[in-house]
């Protein structure tokens, strides 16, 4: 079992900058594919991005070239460091883990609210 709790979220202005940390409890932390979602009102929750344990990364179009996905497994702590903000992003973002051979997300964190405003 893992526990996830987001911070970092909030309000801020087009163009800005936000850096999301996702704490994970457990002892396996490092062997999880971790991934951050978002959900805006009214829509499905989507990808963001995606480390794996070695360390490779994936991301959504939308948010390449302005997002970065990065964890520390020594904190057993995901990040995602948002630049370029833009109204559009304003979401519940969600951290979420995937153990090793699943193909989907077994544990999610409660989300964190970050507001773009334009």
């Amino acid at each position: 079992q893992v526990q996830l709790v987001e911070s970092g979220g909030g309000l801020v202005q087009a163009g800005g900058s936000l850096r999301l940390s996702c704490a994970a409890s457990g002892r396996t932390f490092n062997t999880y594919t971790m991934g951050w979602f978002r959900q805006a009102p009214g829509k499905e929750r989507v990808f963001v991005a995606a480390i794996t344990w070695v360390g490779s990364t994936d991301y959504a179009d939308s948010v390449k070239g302005r997002f970065t996905i990065s964890r520390d497994n020594a904190k057993n702590t995901l990040y995602l460091e948002m630049n370029s903000l833009k109204p559009e992003d304003s979401a519940a973002y969600y951290c979420a883990a995937r153990r090793p051979g699943k193909r989907e997300y077994d544990f999610w964190g409660q989300g964190t609210q970050v507001t773009v405003s334009s």
